[in-house]
């Protein structure tokens, strides 16, 4: 009868607390708050050689407290990584209790040559497998562009705006980019490592240029990533535009100026729109600024956390 009358008085207190706590489940939902990573670019940044080992790059984000890390492919000192690289950085993010979160590419497929087009899908393949070896599970990809600026320099002179190869158009480029990107879907599904085609440089240098390929291909398995700093007009629209789709935002700073510009991004906003937009996922900070590269990182830390924590 003890029991019994227990476990009665046991029942009737939880339905007492169910009923005096409408908002019990509201209070146990978590709260928006998206973990905070680093690209190893933003220690190396295509200068700085002491930076450039990937090892060193995620020992420095451990001791920094960051949540994980974005692998820069061109980062890789060997062109081909093997012999087990791509295993023991696994293991070493594991050890230091980082996730590996985002790998960065690099391909072109605005090519009018198809065995040219072939080429490139064929390297991206293989980039996919080295992701899904390393247990990453989104890749950033670009479009490519036309390459009719001359030089990197030259382009960001022209806010990314080049004109397309004489005899051809825009139309067509996107024709291909979509076609060799269709090609890359299936393994992408195989090995689970969603694709992110970011507003790059090239065609994808509008919000509107990047939705055209990812609505045409309208797979769960192409998503975008979002930079903060490659939209250089009506850049909060634009990232509002493509915010819906993001599988990963990357987050510029400029602390010290920019190599090639400088935005005055307001992370405020950028948080507003990405949390209106139910983005959950990772920040990835890419710093590009000129200034003492391990205060500044650890300062663009401070500030993301303050917006997205």
């Amino acid at each position: 009868m003890q029991r019994r009358t227990f476990i009665q008085s046991g029942l009737a207190l939880t339905g007492a607390v169910a009923l005096s706590s409408p908002t019990l489940a509201q209070e146990s939902k978590r709260p928006w708050i998206n973990p905070i990573g680093v690209s190893t670019y933003s220690f190396w940044q295509f200068r700085r050689d002491d930076f450039r080992p990937i090892e060193k790059c995620l020992e420095l984000a451990a001791d920094m407290g960051f949540d994980g890390v974005e692998i820069l492919k061109v980062q890789f000192e060997e062109k081909d990584p093997a012999n087990g690289q791509l295993q023991k950085i696994k293991q070493k993010a594991f050890k230091l209790g980082l996730d590996l979160m985002g790998y960065s590419t690099h391909q072109s497929f605005v090519k009018p040559d198809e065995a040219e087009r072939q080429s490139e899908v064929d390297k991206t393949i293989k980039q996919i497998e080295e992701a899904y070896q390393m247990g990453i599970p989104t890749m950033r990809i670009n479009t490519g562009r036309w390459g009719t600026s001359g030089s990197f320099d030259e382009l960001m002179k022209n806010k990314g705006i080049e004109p397309t190869l004489k005899g051809y158009t825009d139309d067509q480029g996107f024709g291909w980019v979509i076609g060799a990107i269709e090609k890359l879907i299936p393994t992408a599904e195989k090995c689970g490592v969603t694709l992110g085609l970011e507003n790059h440089w090239g065609l994808g240098r509008t919000a509107a240029g990047v939705k055209r390929i990812v609505d045409a291909i309208d797979s769960p398995w192409l998503q975008i990533t979002a930079d903060t700093g490659n939209f250089l007009e009506d850049q909060y629209t634009q990232l509002e535009a493509i915010a819906p789709q993001a599988v990963l935002m990357q987050a510029k700073t400029y602390f010290g100026g920019g190599s090639w510009y400088t935005l005055d991004i307001d992370y405020a906003r950028v948080a507003k729109i990405m949390q209106d937009a139910n983005y959950r996922g990772y920040v990835s900070l890419e710093f590009e600024g000129k200034a003492e590269i391990e205060d500044s990182v650890k300062k663009s830390l401070a500030l993301l956390r303050q917006h997205f924590s």
